[in-house]
């Protein structure tokens, strides 16, 4: 036990001491806020300067014009139609100097058909927005034309505001919709990121030993298993601290959260603090342990079985796959937590870190579920660890050729 403390230790402090751990400790919980706050920014654009051609009869043009500016999503000007309007415009949009303009008929209102032509289409956010003011408008039209109070309608369809209470272990009184997806979103990417990121230095570590001859003198004083396993119990002691650091970033960051953001109305609707318990926070801690030491172990045993940089990056694709294929589920299991789906991949070892904290933080999870998980989780961690050991105490002296799979099962078998 003394050797393996001595690995740790070695792992531990020599990166510790980088530089680079200290930028990323620092730069962590900027990063990490950005994947929130950046896409919500970037996805309102500015304002929209566009011209309404208005061939209609009455008073829609007008209409949707003021509504258009009430929005502060654009700035309409109201142009009537007439000869060469269409052609002066569309010079006006080549030219940048308008993003576009909507063109209306008297067809808006029998039909619901209008025409919009701009330099950029696909903002989706602005599209829905023109939209919904052009089909408010022309159905505030119809109404009048059917003898009915257009008021008295926007009254009775006044949307309600729907507040979620949570029931479960993780109930929290007026958790909001938005705040579960953001508690597991931000879950999944962290642990996502983590385990990926240090189970792939635990093999960058383990082929440099091994390409610069460090493992051969090593080993003369220790037994292959305890440098593997010290050096997996080094680098999450690592990993612990910089969650440290980064969870102390990130309470002071949403402490004092920057203005434009609070001011924000499109963000605050997506992007809203969730509440982490300290059974969300066990969870976490939990299920990335367990996914860094399972993951861990494989990538140590690619970099025992690597004679190059090149071929450990070719042999470490499958392991990685199984993470990104992890990631991508996840998205699933925010829609439904509870289908059959979600429950096998929360329970399969390979899976199960990554979705079994996004369904607890997403919804209500069964207690038995949990420990179930857990426990072949930990079995299978010892079951991978044993047989990684097997290939790292043979493939770590071992240069030339990369093995193949039935060489693989000849080292384990030894």
């Amino acid at each position: 036990m003394r050797k393996v403390w001595a690995v740790v230790r070695r792992e531990f402090v020599e990166r510790v001491r980088r530089r680079w751990f200290w930028i990323m400790a620092l730069v962590g919980p900027l990063f990490f806020g950005a994947v929130f706050v950046l896409p919500t920014v970037l996805a309102r654009g500015g304002v929209r300067n566009i011209a309404v051609v208005d061939a209609t009869a009455g008073t829609l043009g007008g209409r949707i014009t003021d509504s258009l500016n009430a929005s502060h999503a654009f700035e309409a000007v109201r142009v009537p139609a007439g000869r060469g309007v269409i052609d002066s415009l569309t010079g006006q949009v080549e030219h940048q100097r308008i993003s576009g303009f909507l063109i209306l008929t008297d067809a808006a209102v029998d039909s619901g058909r209008a025409e919009y032509r701009g330099s950029n289409v696909s903002g989706f956010g602005a599209m829905r927005a023109l939209e919904r003011v052009v089909g408010e408008a022309v159905s505030a039209v119809r109404l009048e034309r059917a003898g009915v109070d257009p008021k008295v309608v926007a009254e009775a369809r006044r949307p309600i505001q729907l507040t979620t209470h949570p029931i479960g272990g993780r109930s929290v009184a007026g958790e909001t919709a938005a705040q579960s997806f953001s508690l597991a979103y931000f879950m999944g990417i962290i642990l996502y990121t983590a385990i990926l990121l240090y189970g792939i230095n635990v093999m960058s570590s383990v082929l440099e030993e091994k390409t610069t001859r460090i493992v051969e003198v090593l080993v003369s004083s220790l037994r292959p298993f305890e440098l593997m396993v010290g050096k997996v119990l080094g680098v999450g002691a690592v990993s612990i601290l910089q969650f440290l650091i980064w969870g102390v970033g990130a309470r002071l960051l949403l402490a004092r959260r920057a203005s434009p953001v609070a001011a924000s109305d499109a963000a605050d609707e997506i992007f809203q603090v969730p509440h982490v318990s300290g059974a969300t926070l066990a969870i976490f801690m939990a299920y990335f342990l367990g996914g860094f030491f399972l993951y861990s172990a494989m990538f140590a045993a690619v970099g025992a079985m690597s004679s190059t940089e090149q071929e450990a990056r070719q042999a470490q694709q499958p392991v990685a796959w199984l993470l990104v294929l992890s990631f991508i589920s996840m998205f699933a299991l925010l829609n439904d937590p509870n289908s059959t789906l979600a429950v096998t991949l929360s329970l399969v070892p390979l899976s199960s870190p990554i979705a079994m904290p996004v369904r607890w933080a997403a919804g209500n999870i069964p207690g038995y579920e949990i420990a179930l998980s857990l426990v072949i989780l930990v079995g299978s961690i010892i079951g991978v660890t044993w047989t990684a050991a097997r290939i790292y105490r043979v493939g770590i002296l071992m240069t030339g050729k990369r093995p193949n799979l039935r060489e693989l099962v000849r080292w384990v078998r030894a």
